[in-house]
């Protein structure tokens, strides 16, 4: 088990995320958890504000890459795969490896890129079609901690049965109670946030071996 941080979000002064934090209300919540066209390509107060490709994933994924020892024939897992957009970009990089990605709802599935649609599918994260150690590398970015604390404990132990080695997962996290009260706010459907000591003890206690990161109010800009 390791610690392994990666460069994922961008800021920007054009998506103030402490001012949007601060509109939000209920309402934005309850429509958010539609989980349909307005949290991903509507209002930025309901969600992503339009949940586009931008390319990001050619710089982080080279770091994936070689840590993983991906290659041609190499078997990728892609849990929370949206539109498809990581797949995509991991399919150029490397010729030849064989991906899938899963998602628990079916906007993003309909609206996802043509490159990699056929290989998408709808699955709940808590019992993964496939058998033990199907996959050489398994991702799970920004989706499990959507779910209710069982579920994700359940989806972790999920992913590393399902993984040969590797697995990287990335959760919702606070150090302190500033940063509890400002991912309570931020966090539009996330409902398993937890403090960082937390996540580590269980680690230990489920025995996951595989990598993690820690999406906080630091490295969202919250403060």
């Amino acid at each position: 088990m390791s610690h392994f941080k990666i460069n994922y979000y961008k800021s920007s002064k054009k998506d103030n995320r402490a001012s949007i934090t601060k509109r939000r209300t209920i309402i934005n919540k309850i429509i958010a958890w539609e989980r349909g066209k307005e949290y991903y390509d509507g209002n930025r107060l309901n969600g992503y504000g339009g949940f586009r490709y931008d390319g990001r994933w050619k710089n982080i994924l080279p770091k994936f890459i070689k840590r993983y020892k991906l290659k041609s024939g190499s078997k990728v897992l892609d849990v929370g795969c949206k539109k498809g957009f990581l797949l995509k970009d991991l399919k150029e990089l490397v010729p030849g490896i064989k991906i899938c990605g899963i998602e628990d709802h079916v906007y993003p599935l309909k609206q996802s890129m043509k490159e990699v649609k056929k290989n998408l599918k709808f699955s709940s994260y808590c019992s993964l079609p496939f058998k033990n150690k199907s996959f050489d590398a398994v991702f799970a970015f920004h989706c499990i901690y959507r779910l209710n604390f069982g579920d994700t404990i359940q989806a972790i132990k999920e992913i590393q049965r399902v993984a040969k080695k590797y697995s990287y997962i990335t959760l919702g996290a606070y150090s302190d109670q500033k940063g509890k009260e400002l991912y309570d706010k931020w966090g539009i459907i996330s409902t398993c946030h937890l403090h960082v000591d937390d996540w580590k003890k269980i680690f230990k206690h489920i025995k996951y071996k595989g990598d993690y990161s820690f999406t906080t109010p630091e490295s969202l800009g919250l403060k």
